[in-house]
């Protein structure tokens, strides 16, 4: 697979115009590397996991600096952190450079402390999540957006196997003190059967024997590490008792089938897991269209105490909110779009959007009515929904 332009090359590109270094965190194998490479391909490079290449930096850091020509990429700093305290003396040496460091880390927690203690100020942060439709229609429920996968589906088996024994090796364990290897493996696989589902930390420990402060250990070094997404409830005061638990959901679909075992497409389809997936599918492509257009995420569900609920409620600023729900049948049905409109008669004073987003189930071409108010939507448009909201709200906030 040849390389893929990624969409937030043009804000890493205008990042460097205006701050002396930026930062590109995310996922290991979501393609950081490459990006910064590409995006930037006069650059000088040091991989901060070659030993010899670490073993410079602590034995004389302002030498190794020095020496480096500039632009220079630092990749996966976290190796090193404290090249940081030495970036930002060379940034405060000269401080209107500009775009002269492009650092990149995988592990977010311990990098993101790093951020806020050396390079407040000085750094533009940006995430990089696994490929989007917005990118390539490559991407699929299957196989999910890693690069590495798309351009080899036929490894896609081999390849998550050994993703995730790396990431047990090297991330989770550098950012907690995970003993049980092979108890957090079971972990990974019964979170995979809760997509979807309103995270309940005592419903986890309780078939691993666990203790729900170690649930919440090992839930936030997935979040931070940009393997799950937590989507908080939406509150605002509607009259009504809201459930306050987040959803939980797998970034990469490619990774949630496999840790549910799914193989094939065929699979996929007759699964029970293939609504939740699907869901979390939609969850993600979301995430991806608000990091690659500089967006902090804002991504909610709405669920009150009598049953009523919406998959994602997304703010699109001022008074607009965007009003979705994913669903994998094959065919659409007006009540699919009942939620949608009840959830929409309490936003009082909200400028309100609802679509049902799914995929290739039996409805006119394009935007097509399925309720007053409540459009269907394929989610291969999703992305084109997201870049004409995010374009709107630029021009009216200039």
């Amino acid at each position: 697979m040849r390389y893929v332009p990624r969409s937030l090359e043009g804000q890493l590109r205008a990042a460097v115009r205006g701050f002396p270094a930026l930062i590109i965190t995310g996922p290991r194998r979501a393609g950081k590397t490459t990006v910064l490479q590409r995006t930037f391909p006069g650059a000088s490079y040091r991989l901060l996991e070659d030993p010899e290449v670490v073993s410079r930096v602590r034995e004389d850091p302002r030498a190794f600096l020095a020496e480096l020509p500039r632009p220079a990429i630092l990749d996966e700093i976290q190796n090193a952190p404290e090249i940081l305290n030495w970036v930002r003396a060379e940034i405060d040496r000269v401080p209107r450079r500009r775009g002269d460091w492009l650092l990149s880390g995988s592990q977010e927690a311990p990098l993101m402390r790093g951020v806020t203690e050396s390079m407040a100020g000085r750094a533009a942060v940006f995430q990089l999540l696994p490929l989007s439709l917005s990118e390539t229609p490559k991407v699929s429920l299957l196989n999910g957006g890693f690069p590495e996968v798309l351009a080899r589906p036929s490894l896609r088996t081999a390849w998550y196997r050994s993703y995730v024994q790396t990431y047990l090796e090297r991330d989770v364990r550098a950012v907690t003190a995970v003993r049980d290897l092979a108890t957090f493996r079971r972990f990974l696989s019964i979170l995979a059967t809760r997509c979807g589902q309103l995270l309940n930390k005592t419903e986890l420990a309780a078939p691993l024997g666990l203790s729900v402060p170690t649930i919440t250990q090992w839930l936030g070094v997935l979040e931070t590490t940009a393997q799950v997404l937590l989507v908080p409830p939406y509150f605002e005061n509607l009259g009504k008792r809201l459930v306050k638990s987040p959803r939980l959901y797998w970034m990469d679909s490619g990774l949630a089938c496999f840790l549910l075992g799914i193989d094939s497409t065929a699979d996929l389809e007759r699964s029970p897991f293939l609504g939740p997936v699907f869901e979390g599918f939609v969850a993600a492509e979301i995430a991806k269209a608000q990091s690659a257009a500089g967006r902090q995420r804002e991504l909610y569900h709405f669920r009150d105490q009598y049953g009523l609920e919406v998959d994602f409620v997304v703010p699109l600023g001022g008074a607009r909110l965007l009003l979705l729900e994913a669903k994998a049948a094959t065919t659409l049905r007006p009540r699919f779009g009942e939620a949608l409109v009840r959830v929409a008669s309490l936003m009082k004073g909200r400028r309100i959007e609802s679509y049902v987003v799914h995929r290739r189930a039996s409805v006119a071409p394009g935007l097509s009515a399925l309720r007053p108010g409540v459009r269907a939507l394929p989610v291969e448009d999703l992305p084109k929904l997201f870049a004409l909201r995010t374009a709107r709200g630029a021009q009216k906030s200039s």
